[in-house]
């Protein structure tokens, strides 16, 4: 689940915004050997999932009023490719909408955060406050299994 929503927020942080000359750029990344070219899997620690929630966020809300609407993010996730049912991209949209929008039709700030944060704390399986590469396959097995995939 995080892994989606690392790869929205990667899509999203590549989307031209003003937004981004705001915003402080998130803790920048040690280097790290054994990621094979995705960023994606590069350990994270809490604060950096916070910032790149943040950062998600603000690219999604359209015209920063502080709520990101369903529909503000169906644009975002059409803007990126990946609005249409069809394929993996489509699904991996409708998943994160799904997931995001839950609760109703809009989300705030906090809300996007504690949505984001809460998954970072479901993946921290050692409570170290780093989400390690191991850590995040060993969360998607767990769930897969739960699913019965």
């Amino acid at each position: 689940m995080t892994k989606a929503l690392f790869v929205a927020a990667a899509a999203l942080a590549a989307l031209p915004s003003q937004v981004s000359a705001q915003q402080p750029a998130p803790a920048p990344m040690q280097q790290q050997g054994n990621l094979r070219g995705n960023w994606l899997q590069a350990d994270q620690t809490r604060q950096q999932a916070q910032q790149r929630a943040d950062m998600m966020f603000q690219r999604l809300d359209a015209n920063h009023d502080g709520t990101v609407t369903r529909q503000e993010a169906e644009q975002a996730a059409a803007q990126m490719g990946q609005g249409g049912e069809g394929g993996r991209g489509g699904r991996f949209a409708a998943r994160m909408m799904d997931r995001v929008f839950a609760q109703g039709d809009s989300v705030t700030l906090a809300q996007f955060q504690a949505q984001a944060l809460a998954r970072f704390d479901r993946q921290d399986l050692n409570h170290d406050g780093t989400v390690t590469a191991d850590e995040r396959q060993q969360s998607r097995t767990a769930r897969a299994q739960q699913r019965g995939d």
